[in-house]
């Protein structure tokens, strides 16, 4: 039987960087011999909900499914490093809940430079009125109160980001 695995969540605001410092986290780990698989919000969204309207009960149940999907994938040997702003304490909780070896980082970046990032149109969308569930405007975002790793998006770059990540990995016994 495979050795279960382990997860890493990096939650923030849309366009705090999660992405970007996944992929380097992701490319770091390679570099030591440790492979882990990005289960990225926007991806599964698509599968799980390809029409999404991002009501309140259509984020429980995406959160809820993202969870048990990446609890199956680290009971199963798989490493996982979820790329999702989960903008609620509870979604990021039942996470941990679920899976053995659990990590949450938690990227803190201003909402201005967010909104001046804004790679996929979102911050502009709820400007205009196309959406009202973005996290940070018309959605509260709560910041975790228990974040193993706390990133700066404005001095913290990707590569240093994910060195700070993996110390914190090694001496939780993750890798």
């Amino acid at each position: 039987m495979k050795e279960p695995g382990w997860a890493v969540w990096i939650t923030g605001l849309p366009a705090s960087g999660k992405s970007t410092v996944a992929e380097a986290l992701k490319e770091r780990l390679r570099g030591l011999g440790v492979e882990a698989q990005i289960l990225e919000s926007d991806a599964v969204r698509r599968v799980l909900t390809p029409n999404p309207t991002y009501s309140p009960e259509e984020r429980e149940t995406f959160y809820s499914a993202l969870a048990y999907i990446g609890g199956l994938l680290v009971r199963n040997g798989v490493n996982v490093i979820f790329d999702a702003t989960a903008s609620r304490r509870r979604w990021r909780g039942a996470a941990r809940g679920l899976i053995g070896k659990f990590m949450q980082v938690y990227i803190r970046c201003p909402l201005e430079v967010c909104m001046e990032r804004d790679p996929k149109g979102i911050y502009r969308k709820a400007a205009e009125g196309e959406t009202s569930h973005v996290p940070g405007v018309q959605e509260e975002y709560e910041e975790p109160l228990d974040a193993e790793v706390e990133l700066d998006c404005l001095r913290d770059s990707p590569e240093a980001s994910a060195e700070k990540i993996i110390e914190v990995m090694r001496r939780d016994g993750f890798i």
